[in-house]
Order: structure tokens, then C-alpha cells, then sequence
């Protein structure tokens, strides 16, 4: 039997959650991957996050499929353009059509679930408030309150059995700071991928701005960006 604590981390298979979840396997965590399939335009990402689950060993990763096209109302479940060649004052502005409504609230409520049958005391996610396009679900409040939930909506909270607590390891940090975190990790970020809107093979377009705040991270971090964009 494993004497490790364990947590389920939010994996999309992005920078951002793959940086997180290296860094609590490297606190002695058993991790146990969440991946949603939820009709995102950027479904290559579901392949990403297999590839970064297999190379940190996880205790377990589940692929859940969601179909949120149902409800649309985002340039990543609808039929709305990913916007392209933004500036960072343009990203910052307001909340962009790149946002899910409520997805992180959808995707803690699984995980939450999937922690109480796995008696895990973590939730991960890699939030973060300085690069994150504007996106409500990304801010400390967001984060306070669904563990509020969490102590009044399982049976774990109510009964006094476990606490959950939902990790945000990067939610302070900049994109260059999370990527020299995650190479100190051993995080290998060829493996990952950010893209709004890639090509068919997977190609990062290098003009949205999950490609542009990824770029950005590369070049203020001095590290080599190892991302495969479109050609052209």
C-alpha cells in the first residue's frame, strides 16, 4: 500500500499544470491526474497531459469526457474566433471569449469527488492570477470559496474525517517564474502544449494568447522554448 498523502491534480497538459502537479509530486505527494475531454477546440491538449501523467509516473489519470459545446458561450467550445496577436494591455483588459464559463468550478467539483473516494486531502490546480488572461476562476477568492464548499458539500467536511485543500503552487507566480520551477522540477515542456487553436498535428498557432504568454515565459526565464509552432 502506498504511505503517501495523495492529491488529484487538474492536468490539462499545459505549462501550467504540468509545473504544478511536478511540484507536488516533488513534496513525497501520490498524484492521481484529472484530464477532461470537453469539446475543446484545443483537444490535442488530452494527449499533452497522457504524455506529462506518463512521464511523473502518476498513481492514476482518469480522462473524463464533458461535452461543454452543449452550452457554447466560449471561442474554445463554440463557433467564436480564438483571438489572435493580442498585446499583454489588450490580454489584461477584460475577461476574454477564451473563457469556459465556470469550467474550474466544473473541473474542481470532479476532482473533489474523485478525492473523497480516494480519501486524498489535495486538490491541484494551476492557477495563476498574473498571467491569466483575466479569467475569474483563477483568483484566490475563487479558490477560498470552493474549499469552503468542500468542507460543507462532502461527507469527509461534514463528518470532520478530512479537510480538502486545493493547492495552487503557481497562483502568485509570474510565467517565467512557474517555468524555471518546473525545469527545477524535471518538468520536460516538450511534452506539453498551451495552444488555443493548434494546427491538425498538434502545431502551436503562436498567436493566441495562451501562445503569446508562453512565449513570453520562455524568453524572461532564459530558457529555450521547446514548443512546435505552425509553420508560416
Amino acid at each position: 500500500m502506498d504511505p503517501r498523502p495523495k492529491a488529484v491534480v487538474l492536468l490539462s497538459g499545459g505549462v501550467d499544470s504540468a509545473t504544478a502537479a511536478a511540484l507536488t509530486a516533488r513534496d513525497g505527494v501520490a498524484l492521481y491526474a484529472l484530464t477532461f475531454a470537453y469539446g475543446q477546440r484545443h483537444a490535442a491538449e488530452i494527449e499533452a497531459a497522457r504524455r506529462v501523467a506518463r512521464a511523473l509516473g502518476v498513481a492514476g489519470h482518469e480522462v473524463l469526457t464533458i461535452d461543454l459545446r452543449a452550452f457554447g458561450g466560449s471561442a474554445l467550445t463554440a463557433d467564436i474566433d480564438v483571438p489572435k496577436d493580442r498585446t499583454p494591455a489588450a490580454m489584461g483588459a477584460d475577461i476574454p471569449v477564451t473563457y469556459v464559463p465556470a469550467r474550474n468550478t466544473i473541473f474542481l467539483a470532479f476532482a473533489l469527488a474523485w478525492a473523497e473516494v480516494l480519501d486524498a486531502g489535495d486538490l491541484v490546480i494551476g492557477v495563476n492570477v498574473l498571467d491569466s488572461s483575466g479569467y475569474p476562476d483563477c483568483r484566490p477568492e475563487f479558490i477560498e470559496a470552493f474549499e469552503r464548499l468542500a468542507a460543507l458539500a462532502t461527507s469527509a467536511g461534514v463528518t470532520g474525517r478530512r479537510r480538502v485543500r486545493v493547492r495552487t503552487p503557481l497562483i502568485s507566480l509570474t510565467k517565467a517564474e512557474i517555468i524555471r520551477a518546473g525545469m527545477a522540477a524535471g518538468v520536460d515542456y516538450s511534452l506539453t502544449l498551451s495552444c488555443y487553436d493548434p494546427a491538425p498535428d498538434g502545431a502551436a498557432c503562436g498567436r493566441c494568447d495562451a501562445c503569446a504568454l508562453r512565449r513570453k515565459g520562455f524568453v524572461e526565464a532564459g530558457v529555450p522554448d521547446p514548443t512546435r509552432y505552425r509553420a508560416g
